[in-house]
This record gives C-alpha cells, structure tokens and sequence, in this order.
C-alpha cells in the first residue's frame, strides 16, 4: 500500500472518529457522564479487557494452529510460534479497524506473515479458513437469533431491525459467493469476469490487467483453502469452534460491562443477543471500525438496558474496551514491528 494511500485512509478514519465523539458528547452534561463512569466496578472491568484480548488473541491461536497442522514447523519456519501468530492478529485488526468494512487487514496479515519466511500458499489458505469460519459462524448466530428470537429481536431493536436483516443478508450473501467459489469456481469465475466487462462497457471501470489477475489469484485462494479443508475437517471443526467461542467473547463483554454498573434486571441472554444484532448489523457497511453507526444503535437499543445517565457511559465502556482500546494496543505492535524491522534492515546494512 502506498504511503498516499494509507495516509488518506488514517485521515478518514480520524475524521469518522471525530465526527462520532461529537455527536455522542455534543450539549451532553460531560460532569454527569463523568460521574456515572466513576461507577464502573474494577472487578468487572478486568474480565471485560480479558474478554477483548481473548478475542484478538484466539485469532491469533488459530493462525497458529493451521500453519501447524499444515506442517510450517516441519519446514523450519519460526513464524509460526504462538506468541508470533498473535502479533499478526493485532496488525490485522489494526488494519480492519481503520479501513472501511475491514478489508485491509488480511492484505497485511499475509505480507508479514510471507515476510517472515510462511509460504504464500499456506498463510493465503490459513486466511481464507479463518475469513470463511469468521462468516459462517456470524450467519449462523444472525440466522438462529431471528428464528428463535425474531419477535423480541424486532420490538428491541425498533427502526433498527431492517438494518438488521440488511448486515445479515449481506453476510448471507458473502458466504455464498464464498461457497460458490469453493464449489464452482468455474461459475463464478465467469460471472466475475462477466461483470468486469459490463462495467467497463458501462464506462463504470476501466480496462485493467492488475484486476483480472487479483479475480484468479482470488479463486485460486479459495480452491487451495477448500481443497486442504476437505483433508483435514478436524481442523475446521477445531477452528470453527474457536470462531465461535471468540464471537461471543464481545457480546458477553457488554454484559460484564452492565454488572459492572451494578444494574439489575436484564438477564445476561437479553444483553448478549442485543449486543450480537448489533455487531451482526453493521459488520459489512463501508465504515472504518463501522464508527458511528455502531454507536447510534448501541443508543437506540441499549436505552432500555442501561436506563438514564448509564447509556453512554456504558457505550463508552464497552466500544472503547472492544475497539478503542484494543486498536491502541494493535497500533503498538505495528509500531514495534517497524522498529524491529527497521532495526534489523539497520544492522544488515552495517
């Protein structure tokens, strides 16, 4: 990525930033905000930071695990320890944070891990795997909350619910596209390179060789991913149950957030599923860290959970542990990153 091009996105995501803090504290009584944060019982905030960690880590452990199980060790390569695995789950999650619909992570995620001697084959299927349980797991928990919970899902979310149904059809339609991929490559390499043509014929795109080779690099990934997955299920099991396990880490953590306030009266199911509808809702909308839009129906859905002064303090809590503070501390790893790397490029050179 050019240094042009990373610019402008930090910019955006700085403006996006901005943009939200005003209007969540603007003409609100800051001493009164201030007050209630006060509140917040450290016993509860420890399990809620563990419960964010534990999310960016368990990505982390599952890298891990694939490159392990597709024989990275027996070829030598240092990079696939634990401890360095996790490192690339925080510089992905910094990326994803501050690109619109996270889509700047994986790009990231592989050039470190090919710079550090993984081959590019393994860590693109090692991706791929962890994207595709990623989706699948979201779907499921999207499509079982509106089955069995559909009518208190749309009384509590109110004007939200059709945003609802809009991220989950947008995560349907993803794991499709990704089943088709795996499943008829062929199909979908032929309406992708169908589509090319109509754009550009409609002056929409212009003709680009670079595009048509990401469109093949991009099946071909695919096919690598479900032709290893067909060899090893055990693993996707494995890695799926994780999935699952790190997806709920951040809803639970809204429900340690309440208890921290000492509030009472919402069982710990209401607050999970809530917190799950709204991550499913905006996971796939163009927002860098999906800010703003998060916030606004973290509002809209919350103000019955966390009644009076408690409603922004709570958000501010639970976004900043889950997002916020977590983006600080990937930030710092990409930064030590570049420290070491430019340390080492610094001793070649001598």
């Amino acid at each position: 990525m050019s240094g042009k091009k990373r610019a402008l996105q930090v910019a955006f995501f700085l403006l996006v930033m901005v943009l939200t803090f005003y209007a969540l504290f603007g003409g609100r009584d800051l001493t009164e905000i201030g007050r209630a944060l006060k509140q917040m019982s450290p016993v509860w905030l420890i399990p809620a930071v563990l419960l964010a960690v534990f999310f960016v880590c368990a990505e982390g452990y599952m890298i891990w695990y694939l490159l392990r199980s597709m024989g990275a060790q027996k070829k030598g390569c240092s990079a696939s320890s634990l401890l360095r695995c996790i490192q690339y789950s925080f510089i992905g999650f910094f990326y994803s944070g501050i690109t619109p619909s996270a889509t700047g992570g994986q790009p990231v995620q592989l050039y470190y891990m090919s710079k550090d001697g993984n081959r590019g084959s393994d860590s693109t299927v090692v991706l791929m795997t962890v994207a595709v349980a990623y989706k699948f797991v979201l779907v499921v928990l999207g499509a079982g909350i509106l089955f069995f919970w559909g009518a208190p899902l749309m009384t509590e979310l109110g004007n939200y619910f059709p945003l609802y149904l809009f991220g989950l059809f947008l995560n349907v339609v993803l794991v499709v596209l990704i089943l088709g991929v795996m499943l008829f490559p062929k199909v979908i390499l032929k309406l992708a390179l169908f589509f090319e043509a109509l754009f550009i014929r409609l002056r929409l795109w212009k003709p680009s060789e670079k595009r048509r080779t990401k469109v093949h690099d991009f099946i071909d990934s695919y096919q690598r991913a479900v032709g290893w997955l067909k060899e090893h299920k055990g693993s996707l099991v494995l890695v799926t149950a994780v999935t699952f396990l790190q997806r709920c880490s951040v809803f639970v953590l809204t429900y340690m957030v309440y208890l921290g306030f000492g509030l009472h009266g919402a069982g710990a199911g209401k607050v999970i599923l809530l917190q799950a509808a709204v991550y499913i809702a905006v996971d796939m909308l163009p927002l860098p860290g999906a800010q703003g839009i998060t916030e606004l129906m973290y509002q809209a859905v919350f103000a019955h959970v966390f009644p009076g002064v408690y409603l922004i303090p709570s958000m501010m809590v639970s976004r900043g542990i889950n997002f916020y503070f977590l983006l600080i501390v990937s930030l710092g790893v990409v930064l030590a990153n570049k420290f070491v790397s430019a340390g080492r490029k610094t001793a070649a050179a001598g």
